[in-house]
């Protein structure tokens, strides 16, 4: 049997309890589970890249020990299929909020599939305490002092504070 390689990419900026939420479920599918840590420089990103990647690997270490689930966290900079078929990913997990989340993603899969049908895209729905959850958002509330405990890890909720008391 093959071994089922997801792929959960996003840029991270910051690490949420939305994305907490997808890879753990994520997690239940897979036999193996690489965070693809986006550069998108295009985005312009509140933290670095080795910021986000290290963001990102504090809590995918829990999660993986908790789950028994190898998951790897991995920066790129590539189209997201070719990155895809280098890490030998045979599914691409994305987490959806709502309807506008949806068009969008209909339409990368649709793209994705043309580069490349061999690899599976799955939708995960965000559980419903996190469906208002969006990174610009917690970077805002941030930003203006408000408390996003609820809405990132502790240790991220740390970083923003960190960066926003810098500034």
């Amino acid at each position: 049997m093959t071994k089922l390689i997801g792929l959960y990419p996003g840029t991270f900026d910051p690490l949420t309890m939305g994305h907490v939420d997808i890879v753990e479920r994520a997690v239940k599918l897979v036999d193996e589970l690489i965070i693809g840590v986006a550069i998108n420089r295009d985005k312009g990103p509140l933290f670095s890249l080795q910021e986000r990647v290290a963001m990102v690997e504090q809590e995918m270490a829990r999660i993986s020990k908790a789950s028994g689930v190898p998951i790897r966290v991995v920066p790129f900079e590539s189209l997201l299929m070719k990155f895809a078929e280098e890490v030998n990913a045979n599914i691409i997990v994305r987490g959806l909020r709502a309807v506008s989340d949806f068009e969008y993603e209909f339409q990368m899969v649709g793209m994705n599939q043309a580069l490349n049908d061999e690899i599976e895209t799955v939708f995960l729905m965000a559980d419903a305490r996190y469906q208002s959850i969006a990174s610009r958002l917690v970077k805002e509330i941030a930003r203006l002092g408000g408390d996003i405990s609820a809405f990132a890890p502790a240790h991220v909720v740390e970083k923003l504070k960190a960066k926003f008391a810098a500034s």
